[in-house]
């Protein structure tokens, strides 16, 4: 199954012009760490709860500074049509935990995050375990 299947979603956005208080409240609102700043439905950047704490307190910006002036950019993307194994080596290789989805023309169709990678494998397990579990009993008992 591809990750855009899994994890279309709608996903909290900002625009490049909007003010952080303005994306603050947005994710308080949300109870989302992340915002994906786009420019119509392209990515153009990603803005987290860290970078607007750093950038804040130390004073390389201020509230009513520009989204686009602290997000960071480009947003590493990933494709649509890629799976889950492909999404866990790009988090991995870029120390990242949120990593929005795009379609063909670069466009955000849903975001997969760490949490979400962990709770599928999870899942994946548990469903795995079921497999094997007569087997462990049945050993027990003999």
């Amino acid at each position: 199954m591809h990750i855009g299947e899994q994890f279309r979603s709608q996903v909290v956005t900002a625009a490049p012009n909007d003010t952080v208080q303005a994306a603050m409240w947005k994710m308080k609102e949300q109870n989302v760490g992340a915002i994906v700043v786009v420019d119509g439905k392209k990515v153009k950047g990603i803005l987290t709860d860290r970078d607007i704490a750093l950038c804040l307190c130390a004073r390389e910006a201020t509230p009513e500074s520009t989204v686009g002036s602290v997000m960071t950019q480009p947003a590493i993307t990933i494709p649509e049509d890629q799976g889950i194994f492909n999404a866990t080596q790009v988090l991995m290789k870029n120390q990242i935990r949120r990593l929005p989805i795009v379609d063909r023309k670069q466009e955000l169709v849903g975001m997969v995050t760490f949490d979400d990678v962990l709770a599928l494998l999870a899942t994946e397990l548990a469903n795995l375990s079921k497999v094997v579990e007569p087997t462990l009993t049945a050993d027990v008992g003999s």
